[in-house]
């Protein structure tokens, strides 16, 4: 997208720490009851997570997992790398402590694992679709995440082969229909948007039809985003481009509607991007499940 990398981070490690910190502290609360009146204090335990699903799974998750288990002073060792393939009954670490510190780590740990394994599966099955037509489409995230999660959610993307796209507000301009509707004009929108900005950041409009989508390339837009367009539009609409000496002018990106079941009708018009909110707004979560023994 020529564009700054889009990899979503932290400012550093101790904000990603404090992040996973307050996930474990929503859910302990003032402590876990239940272990603290079971469980003598320093009952040792090992643990294992497996995949537990029906279906083959993309493994994302597993340093976030890593550093919830460390908050709680447990050591864990990975039994796979980030981005793996793995099946039901597959292993993909090994935890070691206190019984009681396991049981306060599994939850937040597996829940993160379950979601971002989820994201990462499901990007992964949108990218098979869309490289067996072009190996220049880009399968891209959105900003519908859930609150609190956009790092994790936007990771997964990327280990899933896809694309992260906009992670906040501050790294591109995106002209929305809202945007539009306040300003009465994509002309102005976009000359002011490249007045303020510069160069060095892009600027997307987003259109409804094909005759703004002509008129945002001819006013500057780098990015135009076809929202809501049937296959036979989007065809059309990149036909028309051609045709005019525009399509070259800018990168093309469709958005809305896109589901599974035709992503590749979509595909076969080659956008440059087709970006999925059902990635992160709809998530199926892969079933891992934690196992604990007495044996060290």
């Amino acid at each position: 997208m020529n564009q700054r990398d889009d990899s979503p981070s932290f400012r550093n490690y101790l904000d990603e720490r404090k992040a996973l910190l307050n996930f474990l502290r929503e859910d302990i609360g003032r402590g876990d009851i239940t272990s603290n009146s079971v469980l003598k204090p320093n009952l040792l335990a090992s643990s294992t997570i497996l995949c537990k699903d029906s279906e083959q799974a993309v493994v994302a998750g597993l340093r976030e997992v890593g550093i919830v288990f460390d908050l709680c002073k447990c050591s864990c060792k990975s039994l796979v790398d980030e981005g793996s393939i793995v099946s039901h009954g597959n292993e993909v670490m090994k935890i070691k402590g206190r019984a009681r510190d396991i049981l306060k780590a599994e939850r937040t740990a597996l829940n993160l694992l379950m979601r971002m394994s989820g994201i990462a599966t499901e990007t992964k099955k949108f990218v098979e679709v869309v490289k067996k037509i072009s190996k220049d489409i880009e399968i891209a995230g959105t900003r519908k995440t859930a609150p609190g999660l956009r790092f994790f959610d936007k990771k997964a993307i990327k280990i899933g082969g896809g694309r992260a796209h906009r992670n906040s507000l501050d790294e591109m301009v995106l002209i929305k229909d809202n945007h539009l509707v306040l300003t009465g004009s994509i002309r102005e929108s976009i000359s002011s948007a490249k007045k303020l900005v510069g160069n060095n950041i892009k600027v997307e409009c987003e259109v409804t039809d094909l005759q703004s989508a002509i008129e945002a390339i001819n006013y500057g837009a780098d990015i135009i985003m076809l929202d809501n367009f049937s296959p036979q539009e989007v065809e059309n609409a990149n036909r028309v481009l051609k045709e005019l000496g525009l399509r070259q002018k800018c990168l093309l990106e469709i958005s809305g509607g896109i589901s599974l079941a035709n992503v590749s009708q979509f595909a076969k018009s080659i956008p440059d991007i087709i970006s999925v909110g059902s990635l992160t707004h709809s998530v199926k979560s892969v079933d891992f499940s934690l196992e604990v023994d007495l044996s060290l």
